[in-house]
């Protein structure tokens, strides 16, 4: 009866977004205002019905409900209670579901949070996500449904959730990815709802900015996670392999980072009105392609969800009808627009335009790369395999050079900016940059690495420009506390998010460079001498697990000839599926980590193993976290809130 309930659920969800994709969107373009105040329940109605269906699937699970067939294919009755939970997007049914659930839970927010804007606007912006949410409910309904039955005989016991997925890191990092990817869609809506009003003004960059600050700062947190989960239970000690669902969640990324520079030009100066609208339009279709190459079967790969290509097709369809629809409507409509203002070369805009350039032509090489062996397959034209060297080759130089001119960019002021004022400012960080550069590469190795000392001399020139940059703010002031209070959330979720920049350079840097590892047969008393500790193999011993068989070996770590840390890396048999998978132990640290996996059972007790030391490898996650705080510290500047009751007073004024 559970899994009944939860389509009914779903299909209820489904007849009342198709209610808000059209009622609203009608009313706003008759003036039927009771029309149009119907998005706000109808959104709600959503949200609520789409939550019954995500508590019944969840309930199924906890329940071990194996008569679902995708309960019985996720999960297992051995698997631990909070594996069941993440067990619920493990697969290719419950992350549509979650998908839908976190685009309804958009939805609602902004239902929510906009009842000062006007209402013609608010009842087409939800109209549009409510379409974006039908698409989606009727590609779960037709062809992936979460509770379909088992007929006539369920398992006993369950397939079991792919042994790659039961981790910490897919229970936060699914999550907080569609969070990112979803909350796209909000930008895309205001941007689709201003085409269809004619209303492409600064207006609705300052509606939609927040929304895609925390999006952007969404998408950032998790990228970040795949990275650290990819980082200890593949095994391999990597963060980044460029696989092309890395790729897929890079890309929207890249654009979604443009739009916001973007953004705020448009709202501050009214200018870049035609090029935000294509940025936010471009952002979320390529969260749509993202979603297609995970679910297309066109990919294999440890971050895929599915491999029907009949599924594939419909996910392509809507790909082409929304990025058609929408250039279509972006054809017709953004030709008539102007700029309110212009602006000289030495100028605010022009570094936030060349930024902009930067990476859009940086999304484009990554889609080259990650597109163009899937077509030469598809067309049977040869297999061809792109990797991190083509990647590596463009795409570090891009960032290199978008550094450059984000330091540049502290300086620079709206309109135009003097040259003299630029060569006033610059000399004293590009020397300080170089010099602090050459030090720490000096402290840390006397090798001389170019990659390295490039890498330093960037993140110093964030941190010297940007940090001269706000010294001089409180310069201008009395009272150095009172200037540092009037500083606005989102001046300092900049500086954060420039700082998580600079302190993620040092990581990849740092850790590509030089990280160290050690192969070796290891048996039982054996010792090993690795990058200043002493690594003691006291053998292995087989463990129980909850749905698993693990042989755990017990090594200890010495420094200056005292026990450090003992750390147990685990080669573990997940008995339902037969499948054999690396836990590595880690032991971490502020500027290195001890990575230690093991490889093949040997004769005589003895394992392969493979040590590893990873230097500054944790400033990668570290600064990806600066970043992301500073996204929400910038979406939460009330400046915003602020301006738009002003607005809707105006209105009101108007209206008297």
């Amino acid at each position: 009866m559970i899994p009944e309930l939860g389509t009914f659920a779903t299909i209820l969800a489904l007849c009342l977004t198709l209610i808000l994709s059209t009622v609203p969107m009608i009313g706003a373009y008759t003036g039927n205002k009771l029309w149009v105040d119907y998005a706000r329940p109808l959104a709600k109605g959503v949200f609520f019905f789409l939550s019954v269906a995500m508590l019944l699937l969840a309930y199924s699970f906890q329940t071990d409900d194996f008569s679902v067939m995708y309960v019985a294919q996720s999960s297992n009755y051995n698997l631990p209670w909070y594996y069941k939970i993440s067990a619920i997007w493990g697969g290719h049914e419950g992350s549509l579901l979650l998908w839908v659930w976190i685009q309804a839970f958009w939805t609602l927010a902004v239902a929510v949070k906009s009842k000062d804007l006007p209402i013609e606007i608010v009842g087409r912006v939800l109209a549009v996500m409510g379409m974006i949410t039908a698409a989606f409910l009727m590609f779960i309904l037709f062809t992936s449904s979460p509770f379909e039955r088992i007929l006539p005989n369920p398992p006993a016991q369950g397939a079991d959730l792919n042994p790659l997925l039961q981790d910490f890191g897919l229970i936060v990092h699914p999550p907080a990815l569609y969070m990112g990817y979803v909350g796209l869609s909000v930008a895309f809506s205001f941007a689709i709802a201003a085409l269809l009003s004619g209303r492409l003004d600064a207006a609705w960059a300052r509606w939609s900015r927040p929304w895609t600050s925390v999006a952007w700062a969404f998408l950032t947190l998790g990228i970040a996670l795949g990275s650290w989960w990819a980082y200890y239970e593949l095994g391999w000690g990597g963060w980044w392999f460029w696989d092309p669902v890395e790729n897929a969640s890079l890309m929207p990324w890249l654009v979604a980072t443009a739009l916001l520079h973007s953004l705020a030009v448009t709202e501050k100066r009214g200018v870049f009105k035609s090029w935000t609208v294509l940025l936010a339009i471009s952002a979320f279709c390529l969260s749509l392609l993202g979603t297609f190459l995970v679910r297309s079967g066109v990919l294999t790969s440890v971050h895929a969800f599915a491999t029907d290509p009949e599924r594939g097709v419909f996910i392509l369809g809507m790909l082409v009808f929304v990025i058609g629809g929408s250039l279509l409507l972006y054809a017709i409509r953004a030709g008539s627009v102007k700029s309110e203002s212009t602006f000289a070369v030495s100028s605010r805009e022009s570094m936030i335009l060349v930024n902009n350039i930067i990476f859009t032509v940086a999304c484009a090489m990554v889609l080259i790369g990650t597109i163009y062996p899937l077509v030469m397959d598809s067309l049977d034209l040869g297999k061809i395999s792109v990797g991190p060297p083509y990647f590596n080759a463009l795409f570090v130089p891009m960032m290199s050079l978008m550094v450059i001119f984000l330091g540049i960019s502290a300086f620079s002021r709206w309109k135009e900016t003097p040259l003299q004022l630029y060569l006033s400012k610059l000399w004293l960080p590009a020397i300080l940059s170089v010099v602090a550069a050459v030090i720490t590469h000096w402290i840390y190795s006397q090798s001389i690495e170019p990659w390295v000392l490039l890498a330093l001399v960037l993140s110093y020139w964030i941190v010297f420009t940007w940090g001269r940059e706000f010294i001089s703010r409180l310069r201008h002031r009395d009272n150095v506390i009172k200037g540092m209070t009037r500083q606005s959330r989102s001046y300092y979720g900049m500086m954060l998010a420039h700082l998580g920049v600079a302190i993620m350079i040092v990581g990849v840097a740092m850790v590509t460079i030089f990280v160290e590892h050690r192969d070796a047969r290891m048996a039982p008393g054996d010792q090993i001498e690795f990058r200043g500790y002493t690594f003691i193999f006291d053998g292995a011993r087989e463990v129980q697990g909850p749905n698993y068989i693990s042989d755990m070996a017990r090594v200890r770590v010495f420094r200056d000839g005292e026990l450090y840390r003992e750390m147990f890396p685990e080669k573990r048999l997940y008995t339902a599926r037969g499948t054999v998978m690396t836990q590595v132990a880690l032991q971490p640290g502020f500027t290195r980590d001890l990575y230690i996996a093991m490889g093949e059972e040997l004769e005589n007790g003895a394992w392969a193993m493979r040590l590893q030391f990873k230097p500054f490898v944790r400033w990668i996650w570290l600064g990806a976290l600066f970043m992301t705080a500073g996204g929400l510290l910038a979406a939460s500047d009330p400046r915003y809130r602020k301006q738009v009751k002003r607005e809707a007073a105006q209105r009101q004024q108007v209206t008297e």
